[in-house]
Order: structure tokens, then sequence, then C-alpha cells
């Protein structure tokens, strides 16, 4: 039997959520009472998520496809949205979108109890964001998913039609077939920017190059979607040409995504390389080192 799910206030004030492989850290702005009912609201619909998602979880690990099965479960039915503007080119399970579909069920429960200047649910580094008028999130990007270390941030205001964000990369709490060190997307929503930054930390690669270790996914874990996919489980040292190789490739991605209205922006980190695709001039800013705010150690953003 496994332990009910756990909730706490942090020492400034957020709301700490955890169950299973689920882990949330939640910030609301505004009236006090408006705060507390957003949060009491978030642990009640965090209560029931998990063992929502355990029902479905065998269609959810399959194929996405048009005409497959409907999810019955809300979260299940924002995972299979998300993957379903990708899927005619690009193979995709419900499961990309996981943790940015969870992001955004409990925001949306959040908004529906108390009116909010802005908050944002944080699932690992894959957020959903609310901003009323005149609000603006700034996020800082890391340079690892496994270090709190940034290397530039994106501005978000409430004109940008951004309301999620999500990063993804072998270093990272999901497999990927490529070698990013980080990939973050921004876009509509964070189930949507969560299924793309997937897409693209994959296509961030140099196939059959000697120095990167790749080992089938279901020999990594029994229970992963992937199955014999080959997943990146250590990158040696490349040189500088083979990181612009790399990063070109998975701009190229990005672009392709970009250019069919699934997201926003890009930004990709291999090493020392990055590149930008998309967003306007003062949505993303590289090498500016912004303070990380917050000390949650699977945090994979600075959000202030």
């Amino acid at each position: 039997m496994r332990e009910p799910p756990q909730s706490r206030r942090l020492g400034d004030g957020r709301l700490h959520l955890h169950d299973g492989p689920i882990d949330l850290i939640i910030e609301a702005f505004g009236e006090l009472q408006a705060v507390e009912a957003a949060y009491a609201a978030a642990g009640r619909r965090f209560a029931t998520i998990l063992d929502e998602l355990c029902t479905e979880l065998a269609l959810l690990r399959a194929p996405s496809s048009p005409g497959g099965p409907l999810m019955e479960g809300r979260v299940a039915h924002r995972m299979a949205g998300a993957v379903a503007p990708f899927r005619e080119r690009r193979f995709l399970t419900p499961m990309a979108a996981v943790a940015g579909a969870v992001a955004e069920e409990i925001l949306a429960a959040m908004t529906a109890a108390a009116t909010l200047e802005r908050a944002y649910v944080n699932n690992g580094g894959d957020i959903a964001l609310h901003l009323s008028p005149r609000a603006k999130f700034t996020i800082g990007m890391v340079e690892r998913p496994d270090r709190p270390s940034l290397f530039g941030r994106a501005t978000i205001t409430e004109r940008d039609r951004v309301r999620g964000v999500a990063t993804s990369g072998w270093r990272g709490r999901s497999f990927s077939l490529g070698v990013a060190d980080a990939v973050t997307v921004v876009a509509s929503s964070a189930a949507i920017a969560d299924a793309a930054a997937t897409l693209i930390a994959n296509a961030v690669d140099i196939p059959g190059h000697p120095a990167i270790l790749r080992a089938p996914a279901r020999d990594v874990d029994p229970q992963s979607d992937l199955g014999d996919r080959l997943v990146t489980i250590d990158v040696g040292a490349l040189t500088s040409e083979e990181i612009d190789v790399a990063l070109s490739s998975g701009a190229i991605e990005a672009e392709l995504w970009r250019r069919a209205g699934a997201i926003e922006a890009a930004a990709l980190r291999l090493g020392e390389g990055s590149r930008l695709v998309g967003g306007e001039a003062n949505l993303y800013k590289v090498a500016s080192r912004a303070p990380f705010l917050g000390n949650e150690k699977k945090a994979r953003h600075a959000v202030g």
C-alpha cells in the first residue's frame, strides 16, 4: 500500500505537493484569502490525480493515433490532446505530456476556486502559468536539469501566447533519444510544451557517434513506453563542431513546430553551445545570470 499524497508549506510560503513520481511546487499571488482558497483547491484535486492516471496507464503508454480509444480522466484527456498535433510526423505516446498536463490540471483547479493575480505550478520543470493583465513571470533556463545553473531567462507577460514552459534532455527525469543537456520550450500550454520539448531534445543528436552511449529503453526501465528504442544514458566529450551539428538538427525540429503553430519558441543547450528558435527579442535572454529562486532539488527553473 502506497503512502497517501503529501502536502506541506515551504518556508517562503509556497505549497509543495508530492505523490509517488509527481512532485509539485506551487505559488499563487493575490489577496491572502484567494491564495489560501487556491492552495486548498490544489490539494483537493492533487489527492486524486495519480490514481486516475494509473487506471488508464496502459492506454497512456500506447502510441498516439487518430481514432484511438477515448481517455476518461481529465488529465489523460489533456495528455492525448497535447500530443495530437505531433503524431502524424513523429512517434509519441500521451506520456510525453504527463508532467505538463498534471501541472495544468492543478492550476485549473486553483483558478476555478479563486481570482488570482498570477500563479504557477511547477512539476519538476514543466510549468503551467496563470497571468492576469499586466502580470509577468521571469523563468530561469537551466544549463542542465541536474544542477541549478542558469544560461538565460525568458520573460513572459499576459500579452504573450504562452501559458506553459517545459524542459527535456538526456540528463532529466525522462528518457531522451538525443544528447541535449536541456531544451526549454514555451507554448500555449504546459502539456504541449512538454511534448514538444521531448521531440526537440530527441532531435539534438549525432547518430552513431562513439562517445554517445545508448541502450534500449526497456532494458533501463521495463515499464518504459519507448520499448526497444535506444535512449541516451551517457554523452562523452564532443567537439565544438559536433555540438554545432547536433544543435542545428534540434533547431530544425524546433522551427518545424514553431511554423506549424505548436510552439512559440525554444532554447536549446548542449555543452557550451546554445540556440534560440522563435520568440520576440525580449522573450529569451541568453547568458543572463538571473538568481536561482527556490532551492527545491527537482525544479528545473527559477520562477519569479
